[in-house]
């Protein structure tokens, strides 16, 4: 352990960094350069693929969604997540409100039985789960790829995942991560300090300190990037939790909405993490309830930032 000012890091310790950039965050979070990280972020592709929810969530009790405008209804079958248009081809009913047999999806109001093969033009959509999250295939504006992007994930691991929605679209949810330097000023909680180590339009890597208690301390290195347009990935590099990442996913869900849809799969070679991952479930919540905690904020960082650029259209279209 050792003092840093008011605060002290436990943990492992980390090699000082030979350079520090001496402006105040304010002036390191350029404007001119988050917006050219979102752009570059915007130009990757997402193969047509969104993420639905936690994969723990979907169950054989089907359950209404909103996504891309539409009502979906979600539930498991046999095989796994089935996504498909929440109205019967047959007279329009509300198939959420119907049960799930033998991993179909029986209509609440004739018995009409829906599996993946679909019935007439009624078809689930393409949809995959890593294990963590669901996914689904449900734009068609993008080139079509068999499977979602995935990264990396430590092996042994425990798991978390929040979803919240928002007054705003995947972009701005983009954005909010790529704009690191707000974090120690507007999450003062989490975050004692932050140092940028270098700053790239694809990769941001910077030294962190989150808080465990009060004035103690965890000292990390890590890097945020964004391997689609709808996604940024923070991965732990050195320290404590090293190979630890958390995936913030954006889905639209309508006009002027999105879901934020954030998976923390947190690692560690130290021997207490074997004995903690045994008790995986009972921790899972305050892992959700300290993203949730973050996200809260993030999301009216999002609304407002999404406020200000659709006020900014309003007035060059005027």
């Amino acid at each position: 352990m050792r003092r840093d000012g008011k605060l002290w890091q436990i943990g492992r310790r980390l090699a000082p960094l030979t350079s520090r950039d001496p402006r105040p965050d304010w002036e390191q979070a350029d404007p001119a350069l988050i917006a050219n990280a979102s752009r570059r972020a915007q130009s990757r592709p997402g193969g047509g693929w969104c993420v639905v929810d936690a994969s723990r969530t979907v169950s054989s009790e089907p359950r209404k969604i909103t996504l891309v405008g539409r009502d979906w209804v979600l539930w498991r079958g046999r095989e796994g997540p089935l996504l498909a248009p929440n109205r019967c081809p047959h007279m329009g009913a509300e198939l959420h409100c119907g049960r799930v047999e033998a991993g179909a999806l029986v209509c609440p109001w004739h018995g009409l039985r829906l599996g993946k093969e679909g019935h007439q033009a009624w078809r689930p959509v393409p949809t995959y789960d890593d294990g963590v999250l669901v996914w689904a295939r449900l734009l068609r504006d993008e080139e079509p790829t068999e499977r979602p992007v995935e990264t990396a994930r430590p092996e042994r691991a425990l798991t978390g995942v929040v979803r919240m929605e928002a007054t705003c679209e995947p972009e701005d949810i983009v954005a909010n991560r790529l704009d690191p330097w707000h974090g120690a000023h507007y999450h003062p909680h989490s975050f004692a300090k932050l140092e940028m180590i270098d700053v790239t339009p694809d990769v941001l890597r910077l030294r962190v300190s989150y808080r465990v208690a009060g004035p103690f301390c965890v000292e990390v290195d890590c890097t945020f990037r964004s391997p689609t347009r709808r996604s940024i990935l923070m991965e732990i590099t050195d320290g404590d939790g090293r190979g630890s990442v958390v995936e913030t996913h954006a889905t639209p869900i309508g006009e002027g909405r999105s879901a934020v849809i954030e998976a923390t799969i947190a690692t560690s070679d130290r021997t207490g993490f074997a004995i903690a991952r045994r008790f995986g479930p009972l921790l899972r919540p305050f892992v959700e309830q300290r993203a949730a905690r973050l996200w809260r904020e993030d999301v009216a960082y999002a609304e407002r930032r999404y406020a200000l650029r659709s006020g900014s259209k309003g007035k060059s279209a005027q």
